[in-house]
């Protein structure tokens, strides 16, 4: 991994194969919404067997992704609990992709969108069967569309706003306040499509040299 200005680029195709591995983001998401967990917690939760969980645990932790630490248990047995490390991480640009890395990278945000959605899914089902049991964050869902025209210099600096957003809510587990709980974002930002080209005016709509029915075409509303 390369260390950048605001985050650490993994540019390392293995440590790509690793994340991007289904089982083992499945096992990076339970261990960031639930919290550090065994080998032993996390099969029964993903319905592995605790070899093959072992195995996916080291794997992430081979490029840091997951750490484990020993703790002693009732009766003096001591236990190897893994947690996710936490950290502003991010992927090399696609103009910087290989073919390679450009299919690693397809097939991680192939499965990382859709666990998103099955995320939010769910949760509106339980919303709707069971708001009872959410109380007061049945209404938990902010949610927004909308478009802005920037540069491309601009874009960068939305996103590193973004981040910076984040990190001011980000804490020690010890500074948590009571009543809180894990609340997922995502921002997915891409530009628009390139506008087909304006057809040539006949004389009928050219208004004395205006093209008056052009510069209206050109016009944009956005309602967000």
């Amino acid at each position: 991994m390369a260390e950048k200005p605001g985050g650490t680029e993994i540019t390392e195709l293995a440590a790509l194969k690793a994340l991007a591995q289904p089982r083992r983001q499945q096992i990076l998401q339970h261990l960031t919404l639930h919290g550090p967990a065994t080998s032993a917690i996390l099969a029964r939760a993903l319905e592995l067997n605790t070899g093959a969980t072992s195995y996916h645990l080291r794997e992430l932790a081979r490029y840091g992704f997951v750490e484990d630490s020993a703790a002693e248990e009732p009766g003096g047995r001591r236990s190897r609990w893994w947690r996710a490390v936490p950290g502003d991480r991010r992927f090399p640009p696609l103009s910087r992709q290989s073919p390679e890395v450009r299919l690693v990278m397809d097939e991680l945000n192939r499965h990382a969108y859709a666990a998103d959605l099955a995320l939010f899914e769910q949760l509106q089902r339980d919303s709707g069967e069971s708001g009872g049991e959410l109380g007061e964050w049945a209404d938990a869902f902010p949610y927004s569309r909308g478009s802005i025209r920037l540069t491309l210099p601009e874009l960068r600096a939305f996103f590193e706003e973004f981040i910076a957003l984040m990190n001011r809510y980000k804490r020690p587990d010890a500074d948590i306040p009571p009543g809180a709980r894990t609340v997922h974002t995502r921002l997915l930002a891409f530009p628009a499509p390139a506008p087909a080209p304006a057809p040539f005016p006949s004389p009928a709509n050219d208004d004395a040299g205006g093209n008056r029915d052009a510069d209206d075409n050109r016009r944009e509303t956005d309602a967000s």
